[in-house]
Protein backbone atom coordinates (compact mmCIF):
# COMPACT_ATOMS: atom_id res chain seq x y z
CA UNK A 1 0.00 0.00 0.00
CA UNK A 2 1.24 3.50 -0.99
CA UNK A 3 2.07 6.29 1.29
CA UNK A 4 0.29 9.63 2.00
CA UNK A 5 1.45 11.90 -0.84
CA UNK A 6 2.57 15.61 -0.03
CA UNK A 7 -0.79 17.76 0.07
CA UNK A 8 -2.76 14.77 0.62
CA UNK A 9 -5.60 15.01 3.19
CA UNK A 10 -6.03 11.61 3.31
CA UNK A 11 -4.10 8.11 3.01
CA UNK A 12 -4.47 5.97 -0.05
CA UNK A 13 -7.07 3.24 1.77
CA UNK A 14 -9.44 6.39 2.44
CA UNK A 15 -9.26 7.25 -1.00
CA UNK A 16 -10.18 3.86 -2.56
CA UNK A 17 -12.65 3.95 0.07
CA UNK A 18 -14.02 7.53 -1.30
CA UNK A 19 -14.02 5.93 -5.00
CA UNK A 20 -15.98 3.13 -3.86
CA UNK A 21 -18.35 5.21 -2.18
CA UNK A 22 -18.37 7.50 -5.58
CA UNK A 23 -18.71 4.31 -7.93
CA UNK A 24 -21.45 2.61 -5.38
CA UNK A 25 -23.26 5.60 -6.11
CA UNK A 26 -22.74 5.91 -9.54
CA UNK A 27 -24.15 1.74 -9.88
CA UNK A 28 -26.72 2.49 -7.36
CA UNK A 29 -27.97 5.26 -10.00
CA UNK A 30 -27.66 3.12 -12.96
CA UNK A 31 -29.94 0.29 -11.26
CA UNK A 32 -32.77 2.39 -11.04
CA UNK A 33 -34.30 1.15 -14.31
CA UNK A 34 -33.54 -2.72 -12.53
CA UNK A 35 -32.82 -4.34 -16.21
CA UNK A 36 -29.73 -2.14 -15.56
CA UNK A 37 -28.48 -4.27 -12.61
CA UNK A 38 -26.35 -6.49 -14.57
CA UNK A 39 -24.57 -3.68 -16.35
CA UNK A 40 -23.99 -1.26 -13.77
CA UNK A 41 -22.25 -4.18 -11.34
CA UNK A 42 -20.39 -5.77 -14.41
CA UNK A 43 -19.38 -1.86 -15.43
CA UNK A 44 -18.55 -1.12 -11.53
CA UNK A 45 -16.49 -4.18 -11.65
CA UNK A 46 -14.25 -3.58 -14.56
CA UNK A 47 -13.76 0.37 -13.17
CA UNK A 48 -12.34 -1.08 -9.67
CA UNK A 49 -10.30 -4.03 -11.66
CA UNK A 50 -9.25 -0.73 -13.57
CA UNK A 51 -8.05 1.17 -10.20
CA UNK A 52 -5.74 -1.30 -10.06
CA UNK A 53 -3.90 -0.92 -13.57
CA UNK A 54 -3.34 2.57 -12.21
CA UNK A 55 -7.17 4.32 -13.59
CA UNK A 56 -9.22 6.31 -11.77
CA UNK A 57 -12.15 4.74 -10.03
CA UNK A 58 -14.47 7.68 -10.51
CA UNK A 59 -18.37 8.02 -11.09
CA UNK A 60 -17.29 9.85 -13.98
CA UNK A 61 -14.99 6.91 -15.79
CA UNK A 62 -17.97 4.48 -14.26
CA UNK A 63 -20.49 6.71 -16.41
CA UNK A 64 -17.85 6.88 -19.51
CA UNK A 65 -17.40 3.19 -19.54
CA UNK A 66 -21.42 2.86 -18.95
CA UNK A 67 -22.10 4.86 -21.51
CA UNK A 68 -19.96 3.21 -24.14
CA UNK A 69 -20.71 -0.31 -23.50
CA UNK A 70 -24.78 -0.36 -23.12
CA UNK A 71 -26.26 -2.72 -25.37
CA UNK A 72 -29.18 -4.70 -26.01
CA UNK A 73 -27.42 -7.82 -24.70
CA UNK A 74 -27.16 -5.71 -21.60
CA UNK A 75 -30.61 -5.05 -21.26
CA UNK A 76 -32.04 -9.03 -21.76
CA UNK A 77 -29.17 -9.82 -19.32
CA UNK A 78 -31.08 -7.38 -17.08
CA UNK A 79 -34.54 -8.60 -18.13
CA UNK A 80 -33.47 -12.30 -17.70
CA UNK A 81 -32.33 -11.61 -13.88
CA UNK A 82 -35.66 -9.92 -13.25
CA UNK A 83 -37.17 -12.89 -14.46
CA UNK A 84 -35.23 -15.40 -12.57
CA UNK A 85 -35.78 -12.83 -9.68
CA UNK A 86 -39.53 -13.48 -10.10
CA UNK A 87 -39.80 -16.63 -10.78
CA UNK A 88 -37.80 -17.76 -7.63
CA UNK A 89 -40.22 -15.69 -5.28
CA UNK A 90 -42.98 -17.38 -6.77
CA UNK A 91 -41.82 -20.46 -6.22
CA UNK A 92 -41.09 -19.39 -2.32
CA UNK A 93 -44.57 -18.21 -2.17
CA UNK A 94 -46.04 -21.59 -3.67
CA UNK A 95 -43.67 -23.31 -0.76
CA UNK A 96 -44.67 -20.89 1.83
CA UNK A 97 -48.81 -21.58 0.78
CA UNK A 98 -48.33 -25.42 2.54
CA UNK A 99 -48.43 -27.60 -0.52
CA UNK A 100 -47.61 -30.92 0.32
CA UNK A 101 -43.46 -31.47 0.60
CA UNK A 102 -43.04 -27.53 0.50
CA UNK A 103 -39.90 -27.52 3.13
CA UNK A 104 -37.98 -29.53 0.57
CA UNK A 105 -39.04 -27.63 -2.04
CA UNK A 106 -37.78 -24.81 -0.24
CA UNK A 107 -34.49 -25.64 0.41
CA UNK A 108 -34.52 -27.13 -2.85
CA UNK A 109 -35.18 -24.05 -4.54
CA UNK A 110 -33.20 -21.95 -1.94
CA UNK A 111 -30.24 -23.68 -3.16
CA UNK A 112 -31.09 -23.27 -6.58
CA UNK A 113 -31.21 -19.68 -5.81
CA UNK A 114 -28.16 -19.00 -4.14
CA UNK A 115 -26.00 -20.99 -6.95
CA UNK A 116 -27.85 -19.04 -9.97
CA UNK A 117 -27.07 -15.47 -7.95
CA UNK A 118 -23.07 -16.82 -7.49
CA UNK A 119 -23.03 -17.46 -11.51
CA UNK A 120 -24.71 -14.73 -12.17
CA UNK A 121 -23.20 -12.02 -9.92
CA UNK A 122 -19.50 -13.95 -10.79
CA UNK A 123 -20.39 -12.71 -14.01
CA UNK A 124 -20.68 -9.16 -13.89
CA UNK A 125 -17.41 -9.57 -12.33
CA UNK A 126 -15.32 -11.44 -15.72
CA UNK A 127 -14.13 -8.75 -17.95
CA UNK A 128 -15.94 -10.76 -20.81
CA UNK A 129 -19.47 -9.44 -19.65
CA UNK A 130 -18.23 -6.26 -20.62
CA UNK A 131 -18.97 -7.45 -24.14
CA UNK A 132 -20.01 -11.69 -23.95
CA UNK A 133 -22.67 -12.65 -21.67
CA UNK A 134 -23.00 -16.19 -22.63
CA UNK A 135 -19.00 -16.25 -21.74
CA UNK A 136 -19.21 -14.90 -18.87
CA UNK A 137 -21.76 -16.93 -17.69
CA UNK A 138 -20.10 -19.66 -18.58
CA UNK A 139 -16.48 -19.10 -17.11
CA UNK A 140 -18.17 -18.33 -14.39
CA UNK A 141 -20.34 -21.37 -13.76
CA UNK A 142 -16.91 -22.97 -14.57
CA UNK A 143 -15.12 -20.60 -11.37
CA UNK A 144 -18.17 -21.26 -9.10
CA UNK A 145 -17.48 -25.27 -9.21
CA UNK A 146 -13.72 -25.25 -8.94
CA UNK A 147 -13.73 -22.59 -6.22
CA UNK A 148 -16.33 -22.96 -3.72
CA UNK A 149 -14.75 -20.86 -1.55
CA UNK A 150 -15.20 -17.74 -3.63
CA UNK A 151 -18.97 -18.82 -4.02
CA UNK A 152 -19.02 -19.20 0.00
CA UNK A 153 -16.89 -15.33 -0.02
CA UNK A 154 -19.95 -14.11 -3.02
CA UNK A 155 -22.85 -15.48 -0.93
CA UNK A 156 -21.31 -13.61 2.33
CA UNK A 157 -20.57 -10.31 0.74
CA UNK A 158 -24.42 -10.67 -1.01
CA UNK A 159 -25.53 -11.46 2.97
CA UNK A 160 -23.55 -8.19 4.05
CA UNK A 161 -25.08 -5.87 1.98
CA UNK A 162 -28.64 -7.43 2.45
CA UNK A 163 -28.12 -7.36 6.54
CA UNK A 164 -26.61 -3.47 5.85
CA UNK A 165 -29.75 -2.20 4.08
CA UNK A 166 -32.31 -4.04 6.32
CA UNK A 167 -30.66 -2.53 9.86
CA UNK A 168 -30.29 0.82 7.80
CA UNK A 169 -32.30 1.40 4.74
CA UNK A 170 -30.52 4.07 3.18
CA UNK A 171 -27.42 2.02 3.47
CA UNK A 172 -29.09 -0.13 0.04
CA UNK A 173 -28.43 3.03 -1.69
CA UNK A 174 -24.60 2.70 -0.88
CA UNK A 175 -24.05 -1.11 -1.32
CA UNK A 176 -23.31 -1.82 -4.88
CA UNK A 177 -20.22 -0.13 -4.26
CA UNK A 178 -18.96 -2.86 -1.68
CA UNK A 179 -20.19 -5.43 -3.67
CA UNK A 180 -19.23 -4.46 -6.73
CA UNK A 181 -15.45 -4.51 -4.54
CA UNK A 182 -16.00 -7.47 -3.23
CA UNK A 183 -16.69 -9.30 -6.51
CA UNK A 184 -13.87 -8.10 -8.06
CA UNK A 185 -11.90 -9.24 -5.25
CA UNK A 186 -13.09 -12.42 -5.66
CA UNK A 187 -12.39 -12.36 -9.47
CA UNK A 188 -8.93 -11.23 -8.63
CA UNK A 189 -8.36 -14.10 -6.14
CA UNK A 190 -9.64 -16.71 -8.55
CA UNK A 191 -7.48 -15.40 -11.19
CA UNK A 192 -4.32 -16.26 -8.57
CA UNK A 193 -5.64 -19.32 -7.60
CA UNK A 194 -5.33 -20.54 -11.17
CA UNK A 195 -2.18 -19.01 -12.24
CA UNK A 196 -0.16 -20.28 -9.26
Amino acid sequence: MGTQEPGEVFGPRMTLFADVLSVGLATAVACLPVVTVPAALSTACAVLRGAGEGQPATAGRYFAVLRRRLRAGDLAAGAAAVLGALLFAADLALAGAGLPGAPVFAVAAGAIGAAALVVGLGACARPESLTDWRTALRESARDSVRDPGGSGLVLLAVATAALCAWMLVPLAFLAPGPLALALTAVHIRRNGMSKS
